[in-house]
């Protein structure tokens, strides 16, 4: 029996994996071949494959170039472009479809694989090259893109009390948009630069620190020794005077009332609510009192506004889907950053 058809093999990897790094399989399948083909030259694979002993020429055959070339049972391996051969790919489909050929046996192997978070890689490039290259985002600072942080927030906010996880989905991204943002905006600074991996690597670390229970020899069974390990680790690192430091207050009225009274619960002081009169002095009254039922009071009072809202809607004789009108509104907030870009 003679020789059969010989093999094809397309080799994929992917550009975020350092070059180089490939698995075993695919290793095996380069140091075997007949004939290895790129059509790529500058591909940033074929030097470290040339480095490793292997022949890589520079061709870009037709399906039937390929399929001619593996006569007598050769193998030939196809370094895919970024692309991934479609033209190539699709003219084997319709050899092997039109049953007049013996096929070589056809094998996608995947050479590398993308890490969790590889697309987060994708993502800075990109915004790398709109800082440089957009007139718009060129010129940006931090103060001038604060407000769309706080709109995106807010707009995720939603999105997670309305239960829409393509909304959640989109929102995630529209908040993390933000946080590449102002990192792209930080290397710029001349007397103080920072990168993404300077703000990724300090989350990282403070993750780490407050988590003993996990990266260390301290043990937390329950949520609640959780948070003590995390209250006692965060005291150290920030050494605040006064546990009213590190609360913002430029936050809504209520979220502010809420996190002073549990920073004063948390710490076991003794602080009596001023006493005053008028409506201000009453919603502190009842944001200490949520607060420590458990309740957030910006929640609980979003929730009540929406079904005021929607009463409201009724009134009026409105006949539509909260999916429109909610639609509508982000439209409407969104719309000044998405004229500017």
């Amino acid at each position: 029996m003679g020789p059969g058809p010989g093999r094809i093999v397309l080799l994929t990897t992917s550009h975020r994996v350092a070059p180089g790094l490939l698995s075993w399989p695919a290793w095996q399948a380069l140091h075997g071949a007949d004939r290895v083909l790129c059509a790529d030259g500058a591909h940033p694979q074929v030097p470290y494959l040339r480095e490793a002993g292997i022949t890589v020429d520079e061709e870009s055959p037709t399906a039937e170039d390929l399929v001619d070339a593996c006569a007598g049972g050769r193998l030939l391996v196809v370094v895919a472009t970024g692309e991934g051969e479609p033209r190539l790919t699709d003219g084997l489909a319709r050899l092997a479809g039109s049953g007049r050929v013996q096929m070589p046996d056809l094998e996608l192997l995947p050479a590398s694989y993308d890490l969790p978070g590889a697309r987060l890689l994708d993502l800075v490039q990109v915004m790398d090259r709109i800082r440089a290259e957009c007139p718009w985002s060129s010129q940006q600072t931090h103060k001038g893109l604060a407000k769309y942080g706080i709109e995106e927030a807010y707009e995720l906010v939603e999105a997670i009390e309305e239960g829409d996880r393509d909304e959640l989905r989109e929102e995630l991204g529209d908040v993390l948009l933000q946080v590449v943002f102002h990192s792209r905006i930080a290397e710029d600074d001349e007397e103080a630069p920072f990168s993404i991996d300077d703000v990724a690597g300090g989350i990282v670390a403070k993750l780490i620190h407050r988590h003993p229970h996990v990266f260390g020899d301290e043990t937390a069974t329950t949520p609640e020794e959780v948070k003590a390990h995390w209250l006692r680790t965060k005291a150290e690192e920030k050494r605040r005077t006064s546990v009213t430091e590190g609360v913002p207050l430029g936050q809504p009225g209520l979220a502010l009332a809420a996190k002073l009274s549990s920073r004063v619960r948390t710490a076991g002081l003794e602080v009596p609510l001023p006493a005053g009169e008028g409506v201000g002095y009453e919603l502190l009254a009842m944001a200490a009192r949520a607060e420590a039922e458990g309740v957030d009071p910006e929640a609980a009072l979003r929730a009540a506004a929406r079904a005021y809202r929607d009463a409201i809607r009724v009134a009026e004789g409105f006949v539509g889907t909260d999916q429109d009108r909610h639609g509508d509104q982000r439209g409407d907030q969104r719309g000044d950053q998405d004229e500017e870009e």
